[in-house]
């Protein structure tokens, strides 16, 4: 029987509670007295960065925060929560798979995680196959280092190429299972109108990790028309099928099913957002003994 998966979350969502060590402090705990196991880093949040970075996370809606300025192998050390991924740039794990490795075993991780490609036409069928020999490339070279490749998709990869396929179902044929898997990401096919379920299911044990949070619409008032703004939501408050995907990460030995609602908070607060969220995962994976 395989392991239940790791609740963990991921530290997007977290990027304007963990601007000081204190604050950073006390957050994590919070997590932790929430029921987490686990946090999925983020390498440009663990390490300062470039302004341009910055400025472009913040832009696609990411709060970041300032909490590149701190220890953060240390701060992790002070808690109980296992990192189950680092996301990194395919660019970066290019330039420096040593350095790349390094960080990852510095948190005790062995998974890094790429996000999709900046600037990337995803309806180009060459140069999404040509991704999918970088990805293969890059993973045997973390492999050697005992680290694990996995990419992350997003709604982009679901356009549809003058094939008639789909970027991701590219990425999924032509990406060698020994050096690439894949952190899946049940929000964004949804969003993009597939059935995010029956690709799960497809791709089986190649999910390592899931990342998950519900859709839907929220109140602010008076409808202007009859038609709501769907956005993310937490868990159990949209439309999604969330014990579903929660029971097929069980099922695929996913390791750690990731929360992530990194905009639209309930009372416009991360944390009762996580707290909100971390019920419904308590409900699915088992309660957290409180510290």
């Amino acid at each position: 029987m395989n392991e239940r998966p790791l609740k963990a979350i991921q530290q997007i969502q977290l990027g304007t509670v963990l601007s000081t060590e204190q604050q950073a402090r006390e957050t994590l705990g919070r997590l932790e007295r929430a029921g987490f196991e686990g946090i999925e880093l983020n390498g440009f949040m663990t390490r300062p960065t470039p302004l341009f970075v910055r400025a472009l996370t913040r832009a696609s809606g990411m709060p970041v925060g300032r909490g590149g300025r701190l220890d953060w192998p240390e701060l992790i050390r002070s808690t109980s929560l296992k990192v189950v991924g680092l996301h990194e740039d395919l660019g970066t794990v290019e330039r420096e798979p040593d350095a790349v490795i390094s960080r990852a075993a510095s948190f005790d991780t062995r998974r890094v995680v790429i996000t999709g490609m900046h600037r990337f036409d995803y309806t180009d069928e060459a140069q999404v196959r040509d991704l999918a020999l970088r990805l293969n490339a890059a993973g045997r070279v973390l492999a050697a280092g005992n680290v694990s490749l996995l990419y992350h998709n997003h709604n982009v990869e679901f356009r549809r190429l003058p094939s008639g396929r789909t970027a991701f179902s590219v990425l999924i044929a032509e990406t060698d299972p020994s050096a690439v898997n894949f952190e899946f990401d049940c929000y964004w096919p949804t969003a993009a109108g597939v059935d995010a379920l029956a690709l799960m299911r497809e791709l089986g044990e190649r999910v390592v990790l899931c990342h998950i949070t519900d859709r839907g619409t929220r109140r602010r008032g008076s409808s202007l028309t009859p038609i709501d703004e769907a956005d993310a939501v937490e868990l159990g408050l949209g439309n999604m099928d969330i014990p579903s995907f929660i029971e097929q990460a069980k099922l695929s030995g996913t390791r750690a099913v990731i929360l992530e609602t990194h905009r639209n908070w309930i009372e416009g607060s991360p944390i009762r957002s996580f707290e909100t969220s971390a019920k419904v995962l308590n409900r699915h994976l088992g309660q957290h003994s409180p510290l």
